[in-house]
């Protein structure tokens, strides 16, 4: 068999059955928050990632094009709030496209990061981050930054978890 030419094109990957296979990842749902004039702005996110832990380094993925991305790069700075599984009635507010910018915190009794961030309620942890560096990486725009804050929330609660396109809990 002869060694592939690492120079040769690659076929392009058919983006539905990619579609598909990815959504076989197990994923934790969380909600990344931050500050846009007097207003908050909320949006659900399952494309994070701790990076390091010296120092404590996260990032987030969010579609570039979005007012959730703009936001967030120009504050400077976002609270990134892990949802338990009791909570996917949040995650399904806050990834409604096109959710209104104001009032999108009514009703919830929210804290505050230092930065001024909501740290949503009944969370299993919160993490504030700084963002310090800014990649674009096809159609998202990945944030990447020092964690400044953290904090524990329900202790032993079950995550919430997406697997197959599909809301799902461990048990």
């Amino acid at each position: 068999m002869a060694p592939l030419d690492p120079s040769a094109p690659l076929d392009p990957v058919d983006q539905d059955e990619y579609r598909r296979l990815s959504d076989l990842l197990a994923v934790g749902v969380a909600v990344a928050s931050t500050r846009q004039g007097g207003h908050d702005l909320v949006v659900t996110v399952d494309s994070y990632l701790d990076l390091s832990y010296d120092p404590p380094t996260m990032l987030i993925a969010l579609y570039g094009m979005s007012r959730a991305a703009e936001a967030v790069e120009e504050a400077g700075h976002f609270c990134l709030t892990l949802l338990a599984a009791e909570q996917q009635a949040l995650a399904d507010r806050f990834g409604t496209p096109g959710a209104p910018l104001q009032g999108m915190l009514n009703g919830l009794e929210v804290s505050r990061t230092r930065d001024g961030d909501a740290i949503l309620p009944d969370g299993l942890a919160h993490f504030a981050i700084r963002i310090e560096q800014a990649v674009d990486a096809a159609t998202h725009r990945l944030l990447i930054g020092p964690v400044v804050e953290i904090g524990e929330g329900r202790i032993g609660a079950e995550p919430a978890l997406r697997f197959a396109g599909e809301k799902r809990t461990l048990r």
